[in-house]
C-alpha cells in the first residue's frame, strides 16, 4: 500500500483537489491519503474543505497578516519539511500554481519523494503576468514526477520544455469534476440578496477582480466601463463579489457604490459563487478558474487580463480577451448583451477544459506508476 500527501492552500487549489482526494479514498485497498492544509487562504479554504467534507490531517495555518512572498515561503517549507519527515509518503500531489504549489514541490524534491503535479503545462510565458503564480508553475514543472495536464494545450507546452512524454498525461481539469458536484438546479442562496436578485428574472451579469498586476489604476479602468454599462442596461443586475484586500475594495467601491443596479456584496463561498456563475447571462473577470467553470455552464466569460494561461477557451470561442481598457470591455459586453447571434456563438462554443472525470483518470494514472494497473488512460479530447 502506497501513501499518498496531498498538499494545498487555497481555495482553487482545494476546489480541483477535492475531487482527486475523494476518489483516492475510495482505492482503499490500494492508497492511504495524507492531507496537509497549509491555510495559504485561511477563510476561502475552510469553506471548500466544509463543501467538500474534507478534514485536513495537519492544518499547518502559515498565514500572517501582510506577510510578504518571502516570508510566506519560508513559512510553508518550514513547515511542509517537518510534515513530509514525519509521514514520508511515497508520493506527494500538488496543484496548479500557488506559493504553496511550488514550496510543496521543492520540500518533498528535498527529501527525495516523487511528486505529481495536477493542472500542469498552463503558460503565459510572462513571467510576470500573473505574478508570482507564473513562476511558480514553471518551477514545479521542473520539480514534478508524474505532470496532469488539463488539456493538449498544456500537454504540448511541457513537451516543449522537453518534459519526458512518457510522464505527461491529459486529464481535463478537476475543476469541472468539482462543478458537477456542486452546481444544483435548485438552489437556495447563504445571502438574502442573492435569493431575491435571481428570483427577479432580470440578467445578470458576474464581475469578479482581484489579480495584484490590475491593482490601481487598471482596475479603475474596468471599473468605469462596468459603471457606465450599468447606467446603460438599467434593467439588468450586476453582481460583484468584491475581495477582502484594501487595495481592490477602495477602487471598487469608490467607483461603484452609488450605481443602484450594482450589487457589491461579500465574497461568496464556493457554493454559492458556483451556483450564482450557473444563473448568470455574462461574466467578466480576471480570475483564471473562472475561465474553466464558466464554459461548462454555457456562460461567455470577458477576462480582465491581456494575456492567458488557459489559451484554450479562447481558440474555442468561449472566452474573450479584453485587458484593462475601457472603451474593448463596454464594446465586447455590448456586442453581447445586444446581438443574440454572437452571443449564442460564445455561449454554446465546445467547453475544451473536461468531462467530469478528471479526478478519475488521474487516480487511474497514479496506479499505473505505482504498477498496480498496467490497464491505458484514456485521456480526454474535447469534443
Amino acid at each position: 500500500m502506497k501513501k499518498i500527501a496531498v498538499i494545498f492552500g487555497t481555495r482553487p487549489d482545494t476546489i480541483k483537489l477535492a475531487p482527486i482526494i475523494l476518489a483516492l479514498r475510495r482505492e482503499k485497498r490500494f492508497f492511504t491519503i495524507v492531507t496537509i492544509a497549509t491555510a495559504q487562504h485561511r477563510h476561502m479554504l475552510d469553506q471548500v474543505l466544509d463543501v467538500f467534507d474534507i478534514a485536513p490531517d495537519y492544518d499547518l495555518n502559515i498565514m500572517q497578516p501582510k506577510q510578504s512572498l518571502a516570508t510566506l515561503t519560508q513559512n510553508t517549507i518550514v513547515a511542509l519539511d517537518e510534515v513530509l519527515q514525519k509521514e514520508l509518503p511515497d508520493l506527494v500531489l500538488v496543484q496548479g500554481d500557488t506559493t504553496t504549489t511550488f514550496v510543496g514541490g521543492l520540500a518533498a524534491f528535498y527529501r527525495q519523494i516523487p511528486v505529481g503535479h495536477v493542472e500542469a503545462g498552463l503558460r503565459t510565458h510572462d513571467k510576470a503576468n500573473p505574478f508570482p503564480e507564473e513562476i511558480n508553475r514553471r518551477l514545479t514543472s521542473c520539480i514534478a514526477d508524474i505532470h496532469f495536464a488539463p488539456t493538449d494545450t498544456a500537454r504540448k507546452a511541457l513537451l516543449h520544455e522537453h518534459v519526458d512524454r512518457s510522464r505527461v498525461y491529459v486529464t481535463g481539469n478537476s475543476v469541472i469534476d468539482a462543478l458537477k458536484l456542486s452546481v444544483k438546479k435548485k438552489y437556495a442562496f447563504g445571502i438574502h440578496t442573492l435569493n431575491r436578485l435571481t428570483a427577479e428574472n432580470k440578467r445578470i451579469v458576474l464581475l469578479t477582480m482581484h489579480r495584484r498586476e490590475n491593482w490601481g489604476e487598471p482596475m479603475r479602468n474596468a471599473c468605469e466601463a462596468v459603471k457606465e454599462l450599468a447606467a446603460r442596461y438599467r434593467g439588468m443586475n450586476f453582481i460583484f463579489p468584491v475581495h477582502l484586500n484594501p487595495r481592490v475594495r477602495e477602487v471598487v467601491y469608490g467607483v461603484l457604490g452609488s450605481m443602484s443596479n450594482v450589487f457589491l456584496i461579500e465574497p461568496l463561498d464556493y457554493l454559492d459563487f458556483v451556483n450564482l456563475m450557473a444563473r448568470s447571462f455574462l461574466i467578466i473577470t480576471d480570475s483564471g478558474g473562472v475561465q474553466e467553470e464558466g464554459p461548462s455552464l454555457g456562460k461567455p466569460i470577458l477576462v480582465l487580463r491581456e494575456v492567458t494561461e488557459r489559451p484554450e477557451a479562447v481558440d474555442f470561442g468561449t472566452v474573450k480577451l479584453v485587458g484593462l481598457d475601457k472603451k474593448k470591455i463596454l464594446d465586447a459586453a455590448k456586442k453581447l448583451i445586444e446581438n443574440k447571434a454572437a452571443y449564442a456563438a460564445m455561449a454554446s462554443a465546445t467547453n475544451p477544459y473536461g468531462d467530469g472525470r478528471a479526478a478519475q483518470r488521474t487516480v487511474a494514472i497514479i496506479k499505473k506508476y505505482f504498477g498496480y494497473s498496467r490497464s491505458i488512460i484514456r485521456e480526454f479530447r474535447p469534443r
